[in-house]
């Protein structure tokens, strides 16, 4: 299951990307999105995601690969951010604005992961476009 999350999400991952300056409110947007997975609550962080996700993957898809994913992960017992970067430009995604955002984050029964989350500005809001773990 990890390796197709992994897949349906690839396209996500930075070309050429540069230091973003302004990316406190897409790591807002960001960190409450993955409190919505955090509680299991995949649905609404599927319906809370960009019109770029939710075209590319249906909500019962979403929820089926992520729920053995992050279960088999445990709860969060810390995430803090690492960095953040903006591109204009992703494989397999139209041009527009997006910030890539990693956490360090340690789950139960995984000590080191990092959590890549692509936010997009769609209508005027920083959502979801993509979830990786590694």
């Amino acid at each position: 299951m990890k390796a197709l999350l992994a897949l349906v999400f690839a396209f996500l991952m930075p070309v050429a990307a540069i230091a973003a300056d302004n990316s406190q409110p897409a790591v807002d947007a960001a960190s409450a999105w993955l409190k919505l997975i955090d509680a299991g609550n995949y649905a609404q962080s599927w319906t809370d995601a960009s019109t770029l996700m939710k075209s590319r993957v249906t909500q019962s898809d979403w929820a089926k690969q992520l729920k053995p994913v992050r279960e088999s992960l445990g709860s969060v017992t810390s995430r803090d951010f690492v960095d953040a970067e903006t591109a204009t430009s992703l494989p397999g995604a139209p041009d527009g604005q997006y910030i890539v955002i990693r956490f360090h984050t340690r789950f139960a029964n995984k000590a080191d992961a990092t959590e890549t989350i692509t936010m997009m500005m769609d209508a005027g809001n920083w959502k979801a476009a993509g979830y990786f773990i590694r």
